[in-house]
Formats: structure tokens, C-alpha cells, sequence
């Protein structure tokens, strides 16, 4: 199901929904509170085990939330093996959000150090964050998401609340501040 949080629903299910966003519990880890997020330029390809996306619809965000959990986050996921990690970034989204037209384009690399739900270890992960705009969806998800909202404002129950507004952040700071990198990324 996809929800305009503010207009409706996207697809054609005919039900209105209003402020979803924020009215769940937040759900805090207690773990994910010693979180580091670092951004790079560019690091080693075989580093790169994720991709996250941030997404925007007809100037709105782009957030899914899970059948498992009452959160939101981004649209991203998992490397698979001998997978391109742009490649990587177009599936997460497609399976995600059911975006069958978009323009993805590379931001930057990003790592997170700590343990976490996706991270036993603590180690130092490394993923690529992107930027999608997304033009049309199918109305069909086809992953663990049960439903993507679009919004004029972010979430206040993240999923990764340590993480995912740390990306939307650097997100929004090359977009309005960095304008060569801007430029490049035609954001």
C-alpha cells in the first residue's frame, strides 16, 4: 500500500489516511546508542555491503515501514554477492517502494560503527547513500514492506533513529550547501 500522507492513498485503494507519521511508539535500542556515522567520498567497492536511498515523489519523502515494525526508514538493503552496489540501490528501491520509474544517482559513501541490528560485530560497515526521485510506482511491494508513505515531513519513529536522519542530514547538506558536488549530482 502506498499512503500520501497528506492527499490520500497513492494507489487506487480509495481509503484516505492522515498523519501516520509519529503517532507509533518509538522504539529505541538501547545498543544503537553508541552509533558512529561517518561520510566519505569514495572507499574500496568491496568494502560497500549496503545501499540506502533517500527518496523524494513529487517534492515529497519516500519512507517504508515494515511488516515486522511500527518505524519508517529509508528504502535500502543488502549488497548481494557479485552484485554492482548501484545495482544494489535499483533493486532495494524497486522491491521496496514498487518505484517502477526513477532517476537514482550516487551521493556518497557512508559507514556505521556499533553494534546494531545489522551489525553483531560493532565493526566498521560500509554502504552507498543515493538519491531517488521517484516518477511512478507500481501500487505492488514485493519485499518485507507492507506499506510506503509519502510526506512532507520526516518520520519521528525511525527504525534506525541513530543512522537514517544522519544520511537524510548529509542528504540535505550537499543538496543545499555543496554546490559543485550539487552540480555533479544534478540533485
Amino acid at each position: 500500500m502506498i499512503i500520501d500522507v497528506y492527499g490520500g492513498i497513492v494507489n487506487n485503494t480509495g481509503i484516505i489516511l492522515s498523519d501516520v507519521i509519529g503517532k507509533e511508539k518509538e522504539v529505541i535500542r538501547e545498543n544503537e546508542k553508541m552509533l558512529e556515522v561517518k561520510f566519505y567520498d569514495t572507499v574500496d567497492d568491496s568494502l560497500l555491503k549496503f545501499a540506502v536511498i533517500i527518496s523524494k515523489s513529487n517534492g515529497k519523502w519516500v519512507f517504508c515501514k515494515h511488516k515486522e515494525r511500527d518505524t519508517y526508514e529509508a528504502p535500502g538493503g543488502h549488497r548481494e554477492a557479485g552484485e554492482d552496489i548501484l545495482e544494489t540501490a535499483k533493486r532495494e528501491l524497486q522491491e521496496e517502494t514498487g518505484a517502477i520509474w526513477f532517476d537514482i544517482k550516487p551521493i556518497c559513501v557512508y559507514s556505521v560503527t556499533g553494534k546494531n541490528s545489522v551489525n553483531e560485530t560493532g565493526e566498521e560497515t560500509f554502504g552507498l547513500l543515493c538519491f531517488a526521485e521517484i516518477m511512478e510506482f507500481s501500487g505492488k511491494l514485493h519485499s518485507e514492506m507492507e506499506q510506503v508513505i509519502l510526506t512532507d515531513k520526516l518520520p519521528e519513529n525511525w527504525t534506525y533513529p541513530f543512522i537514517q536522519p544522519k544520511l537524510i542530514e548529509k542528504y540535505l547538506e550537499i543538496k543545499n550547501g555543496n554546490k559543485n558536488l550539487r552540480k555533479n549530482l544534478e540533485l
